[in-house]
């Protein structure tokens, strides 16, 4: 069984972007129009940097902290990754 990873992006315009995958590098080249795929919402605001990533073991821990994640206000969410 593979890691899944959660994952913070920055965009061009300093929203933030959080996902959930198997293949950090991958998902980044995705969604910054280097490999077809990528969410719709980073096709518009690329490019996008990759500032905090935490790993869980299973997918449903990594869902489970995503949406934990997007519950977050901004200030909260840029504590996870500023000062590190």
């Amino acid at each position: 069984m593979s890691d899944w990873f959660v994952y913070m992006l920055r965009c061009s315009d300093d929203s933030l972007y959080t996902g959930v995958t198997t293949d950090i590098d991958r998902r980044l080249r995705q969604h910054n129009g280097e490999l077809v795929g990528g969410a719709k919402y980073t096709r518009l605001r690329r490019p996008v940097t990759l500032v905090w990533k935490e790993i869980h073991n299973d997918r449903s821990s990594a869902a489970k902290k995503e949406w934990q994640i997007k519950q977050l206000r901004r200030s909260e969410k840029l504590r996870l990754f500023e000062g590190n």
